[in-house]
């Protein structure tokens, strides 16, 4: 019989009633001839609602429904000698034949007896063959080497112990042309057990994921969301066990409406945050288009109120300043001004000696190459739990953000080359001035609550204080793209940055006269005569 599943629209308010149903009630159900179609659920539900007795009691009552089977550290990883050896017998089969073909092992598990078969519906046990192809296929594809990948023998082991202490029992146990097996998992999720998740959805079963945390972790099976609808509760709560027992109800009416009340204020589509509300969200530059006067308007701006600004499940994008001054204006006093408006700022850091950044020497190649994903890119992962990784001391998020940022801007590389150097030499040129950042701008960094005031970089380049170099430039690639505003000053108007950033890539304003050996003012030393005299009065 061919079966033909397909995802029902779900969300975190319907996905456990429409669960509980039975295929035969939902919509969409046919069952003609030799084909049948239904409505199946497949769902990452994440968080928790206000009230955590409340979700406790809804995991329980569920777990009472017919055909709904909860898993979670449960799975029974028993195993029969002989089916044992079988696999053995098949890892030994692995190891001579290097290049062996997915399909050809999945071939070799039937010839040992390894699939289970049902003679009264062969079309099911085609499926079963060919979702496991699906599965071994994803996992060749995330990871090298496949066969001879350490996590492999894992994965295939409990895979076979799986199929046949659970998939086995329920395709017997439930008449698969009126129902599917109803599959809830709660909470942290291995990799052995994301890819038997990943089998039942292609089997065409029932797959609810659970986490009151609101940990994804079935991301890396699914990340553009195509096998599973992901939905989230609009809180969370601290994972703890199943609940094995009725809860008893202890939220209140005021509690609720008061938890109620703080997301719809903090919620991430609102125009009110709490104090850190997005410390776990990836940082992602928006760059601002401005003229020179709007530089002074918007640096003042907290970045939620500047245009651009937004916020999804990962991500906060923050409108920021990337631009360089040339030239100094008529009215001195009112460019020493606005200046100072910048550097007297709180989060900023004002450079004035160059180069600010030393060339790194070091060959990081091999770090930078252990550190890359499937598509070749920089894992932030990765690269946080490395051994070469110099920021361990600060907070989770702000070191996945950091990362994110590195990865991002050694993907698409913004630095000019020199003569012979390739895109890889550049992506890993830029690495390895990344990984090195000063002390005093990890400070700033920390200070960054992303919704809030957006730390500034200020650099003054009379060309008489040094030469701004190609690592400085790598830095402000890196705090551009973290979200940071960089204003550049360059009184003779001379080239600085462009000789290794494109101009596409920043905002340049040209004052009216070019200015040399022009030394930077202190913005403490520049009082007017007023100010000073009531600074002696008072």
């Amino acid at each position: 019989m061919k079966r033909k599943p397909i995802i029902m629209p779900v969300d975190y308010t319907n996905w456990a009633h429409e669960l509980t149903k039975p295929i035969t009630e939902r919509a969409q159900y046919q069952h003609e001839n030799e084909e049948i179609q239904y409505s199946r659920v497949a769902a990452r539900v994440l968080g928790a609602g206000f009230d955590e007795t409340e979700y406790l009691l809804a995991l329980y009552s569920l777990s009472q429904q017919p055909h709904v089977v909860v898993l979670s550290e449960t799975l029974d990883k028993t195993m029969p000698n002989e089916r044992f050896q079988a696999i053995q017998k098949i890892y030994h089969i692995i190891q001579n034949e290097p290049k062996l073909s997915v399909n050809r092992f999945v071939a070799f598990l039937e010839g040992e007896e390894l699939l289970p078969k049902y003679k009264q519906d062969p079309e099911f046990n085609r499926l079963v063959r060919s979702a496991l192809i699906d599965v071994f296929s994803l996992f060749q594809a995330n990871h090298v080497g496949t066969f001879s990948h350490p996590e492999f023998r894992r994965v295939f082991l409990d895979m076979v112990k799986w199929i046949w202490n659970h998939l086995d029992p329920w395709v017997k146990e439930i008449a698969i042309e009126q129902d599917v097996p109803h599959v809830v998992w709660y909470g942290d999720i291995s990799k052995s057990q994301a890819y038997f998740l990943y089998y039942l959805i292609l089997l065409g079963m029932d797959v609810v994921i659970l986490h009151p945390e609101g940990k994804d972790d079935f991301k890396e099976i699914d990340p553009e969301n195509k096998w599973t609808v992901r939905t989230e509760y609009p809180s969370t709560m601290k994972l703890q066990p199943f609940p094995q027992e009725e809860p008893k109800r202890q939220g209140t009416v005021a509690y609720r409406a008061s938890k109620e009340i703080e997301q719809v204020l903090n919620h991430e589509g609102s125009a009110f945050y709490k104090p850190w509300q997005f410390r776990n969200h990836f940082p992602v530059s928006v760059i601002l288009k401005t003229t020179y006067d709007e530089i002074f308007l918007l640096a003042k701006e907290k970045a939620f109120v500047r245009p651009g600004f937004s916020v999804d499940t990962e991500e906060v994008k923050i409108p920021n300043l990337f631009a360089k001054v040339s030239g100094v204006s008529k009215n001195r006093k009112e460019y020493w001004e606005n200046m100072h408006r910048l550097t007297s700022r709180p989060n900023a850091v004002t450079i004035t000696s160059f180069p600010y950044m030393q060339e790194g020497k070091a060959n990081n190649q091999f770090h930078y190459r252990h550190a890359l994903n499937k598509n070749q890119e920089l894992d932030p992962k990765k690269m946080i739990e490395s051994n070469w990784w110099q920021y361990g001391q600060l907070h989770d998020g702000l070191q996945l953000g950091i990362a994110a940022a590195i990865s991002r801007i050694c993907a698409h590389p913004k630095i000019k080359p020199l003569a012979g150097e390739t895109e890889e030499d550049l992506r890993l040129y830029l690495f390895t001035q990344a990984i090195r950042i000063p002390e005093e701008i990890l400070n700033l960094l920390q200070t960054f609550d992303y919704s809030q005031d957006v730390p500034k970089i200020i650099l003054y380049n009379n060309e008489k204080n040094g030469e701004l170099s190609r690592a400085d430039a790598a830095l402000l690639l890196l705090l551009s793209e973290f979200g940071l505003d960089i204003i550049l000053y360059n009184p003779p108007g001379h080239n600085d940055v462009e000789r290794f950033i494109d101009k596409q890539y920043f905002d340049h304003h040209l004052l009216e006269e070019m200015v040399f050996n022009l030394p930077f003012q202190n913005g403490k030393k520049d009082l007017s005569i007023l100010s000073r005299i009531f600074k002696q009065i008072f």
